[in-house]
Order: structure tokens, then C-alpha cells, then sequence
């Protein structure tokens, strides 16, 4: 009976010992596909959707890590890791993510990569901190599973740029309504060759070709009429337009083919705007070892749940960014301040935390691991 006293002291004094210091520093774990993973993680996406000045929505294809610290003075803090993919909706289309198509691997997909962190209180999820990026598949993966599949092209290749401008053009040329003006270029792809193993047997080399996704703005001018398009002004009820087009290239000149889809006109925001707000602004570079900036009200990054017709789009992306063949959304999403973390230091994404989670009893059977969760689409 000693014997089983002081066994039970010892255990006592040990748990006691290997128990993390200090109130709120444990945090739990729980499994990357519960309900309540989930949710939090969906939130996260509906707010990069709601921020990006441009390119295409993203969707969740996967949670790789999620941690639940205790928030003092009440909430919680879920600090999570997700991946992303690309789908084939504008940020200026307005038809639900879960209604989009994700861009396939033959279509050269996008992944993104985010860590959040979102503060959990009343039952509601608000995000405090967002850190991402993005990037094609590589060029292997895709032909691996279509060898003659075009690659994406960068944004401001002449043959892209020349594309865009031609088929705008043609557009307004068959449009009996507004004047269009070119806002952005999306996507392309250079189809030269893509197809020459289909007619490896001709002596006629297949014509360049340049695809190209585009979005547009309506202007106070009738289509038919402008003949100048710098005397236009744009609509004071915003109206944008997607369009995709292919310009092919051919002994008698360019033919172009092209379709646009007109958004319904979006409502000036009755908001004063600050002098020279309409102006296209570089989005600023940030160290990401300085230390962060307040999360309410910052810069660039409206708060989650702001409408989709707050969007502050831009003539032209930053500069920075027109080499690429894609809209990073390092440029866009680079990190708020949290509220603080758990253990009440100011929270860091490049902090390493020691804290580590408690140990659980052993359970019967094959354990599964809480993390990563499941693949809703395909891993890129």
C-alpha cells in the first residue's frame, strides 16, 4: 500500500514538473476536417475572395495544420495552414466560390499557400493575420498529363498585350452598348505549337496563335461612336466585363475570336475617398521581419466580410508583378498583426513556439493523424 502511495506522489511531482509553465500557453489540436476546421478555414477563403484586387478567386483544396490557443481575456486564436487552387471565376465575377470550376492541371493550375489566423468569439470567426502565395504548376507536372497542353505565358508579352488590344477592339466593334476600355490582363498562353503532333505529317507548320483572358470597364461612350478613347469617362456606376479571345495569326493577317461576359454595374461607395485614390499605387513592399502593423483598418487589407463591390481594382497591376505569368498572392496578402498570442507576446509569423501539446492515452487500434486533412480537389 506504501508502495502504491509513492508511486502516486512520484507521478504527481512529475507531471507537475513536465507541465508547461504560465496560464493560456497549451493549446489543442483538433482534427483538419472537423466541422470547426473547416469553418474557420472557409472564412479564410472568403476573405482572400473579398481582397483580391485581381486575378481569379481561390477555393480550399486542402488544411494542413491547424492549432486552438485560448484568447484572454475570451475566444480563441486558430492559427491554420491551408492550400489553394485557382478557379476559373474573375474576383470581379460575381457568381459563390462553391458554384466556380477549379483550373485544371491541363490548364496549367495555380496553387496558393496561407497561413491565417483567425480569432474565434461568440461563435464567429474574424481574420487578424493573412500570409500568402502562389504558383503555377510546374511545366514537368502539367506535361505529364498533357504533353501538347499550352503553358501560361507572361502578362506583358507583346503577343499577349497585342492580343488583349485586338480583341478588345473587336468587341467594341460588335457591341451596339458602351465603349469598353482594357482594365487588366488575367491569363494567357501562347498556342504555337501545342498541336503539331496532330499534323506531324504536314508540310504546313501550324500558325501562332495567343490565348488571352482579360477584364474590362464600361465608359460614358456609345461604342460605335468613340473614336477617341481617352475624351471617354468610365461609367459612375461601375460596369466590368471578362473576356477571353484567341488571336490567331495567318497569311492574310490576324483573325480574332472572342467572348465577353458584362457584369451587372456595381454602385459607387457613397464613402469620401482620399485625394488621388482612383490613382494606381504600387502595392508597398514589407519586410517581413519588421514588426507588424495594427490589423484594424491597415492598409490594403479591408476587414473579412467586406462587400464583393468594395474592390479598388486597378488599371494595371504593380510592377513587380508584370513579369509573371500570374497574379501572386504574396503581393496581395503579406501579413496583419494578431491580436496577441496566447502566451500574451505580440504574435509573430517567424516566432517559433516551444509550447508543445499534451500528451493523450494511446487509443486501440491504428492511430489517425489529425493533420493534413483531407484533398477536396487534386494536390498540385
Amino acid at each position: 500500500m506504501k508502495s502504491l502511495v509513492l508511486l502516486l506522489c512520484l507521478a504527481q511531482l512529475w507531471g507537475c514538473h513536465s507541465a508547461p509553465h504560465g496560464p493560456g500557453l497549451i493549446y489543442r489540436q483538433p482534427n483538419c476536417d472537423d466541422p470547426e476546421t473547416e469553418e474557420a478555414a472557409l472564412v479564410a477563403i472568403d476573405y482572400i475572395n473579398q481582397n483580391l484586387p485581381w486575378g481569379y478567386k481561390h477555393t480550399l483544396n486542402q488544411i494542413d495544420e491547424v492549432k486552438v490557443w485560448p484568447q484572454q481575456p475570451s475566444g480563441e486564436l486558430f492559427e491554420i495552414e491551408i492550400d489553394t487552387l485557382e478557379t476559373t471565376c474573375h474576383v470581379l465575377d460575381p457568381t459563390p466560390v462553391a458554384r466556380c470550376s477549379v483550373r485544371q492541371l491541363k490548364e496549367h493550375a495555380v496553387e496558393g499557400d496561407c497561413d491565417f489566423q483567425l480569432l474565434k468569439l461568440d461563435g464567429k470567426f474574424s481574420v487578424v493575420y493573412a500570409k500568402c502565395d502562389s504558383s503555377p504548376d510546374s511545366a514537368e507536372d502539367v506535361r505529364k498529363v498533357c504533353q501538347d497542353c499550352p503553358l501560361l505565358a507572361p502578362l506583358n508579352d507583346t503577343r499577349v498585350v497585342h492580343a488583349a488590344k485586338a480583341a478588345l477592339a473587336a468587341f467594341n466593334a460588335q457591341n451596339n452598348g458602351s465603349n469598353f476600355q482594357l482594365e487588366e490582363i488575367s491569363r494567357a498562353q501562347l498556342v504555337s505549337s501545342f498541336l503539331k503532333s496532330i499534323f506531324m505529317y504536314s508540310s504546313q507548320p501550324l500558325p501562332p496563335s495567343t490565348y488571352v483572358e482579360f477584364t474590362v470597364s464600361g465608359t460614358d461612350c456609345v461604342a460605335k461612336e468613340a473614336t477617341e478613347a481617352a475624351k471617354c469617362n468610365l461609367l459612375a456606376e461601375k460596369q466590368y466585363g471578362f473576356c477571353k479571345a484567341t488571336l490567331s495569326e495567318k497569311l492574310g493577317g490576324a483573325e480574332v475570336a472572342v467572348t465577353c461576359m458584362v457584369f451587372q454595374t456595381q454602385p459607387v461607395s457613397s464613402q469620401p475617398q482620399p485625394e488621388g485614390a482612383n490613382e494606381a499605387v504600387p502595392t508597398p513592399v514589407v519586410d517581413p521581419d519588421a514588426p507588424p502593423s495594427p490589423p484594424l483598418g491597415a492598409p490594403g487589407l479591408p476587414p473579412a466580410g467586406s462587400p464583393p463591390d468594395s474592390h479598388v481594382l486597378l488599371a494595371a497591376p504593380p510592377g513587380h508583378q508584370l513579369h509573371r505569368a500570374h497574379y501572386d498572392l504574396r503581393h496581395t496578402f503579406m501579413g496583419v498583426v494578431s491580436l496577441g498570442s496566447p502566451s500574451g507576446e505580440v504574435s509573430h509569423p517567424r516566432k517559433t513556439r516551444t509550447v508543445v501539446q499534451p500528451s493523450v492515452g494511446a487509443a486501440a487500434g491504428p492511430v489517425v493523424p489529425p493533420c493534413p486533412g483531407r484533398i477536396r480537389h487534386f494536390k498540385v
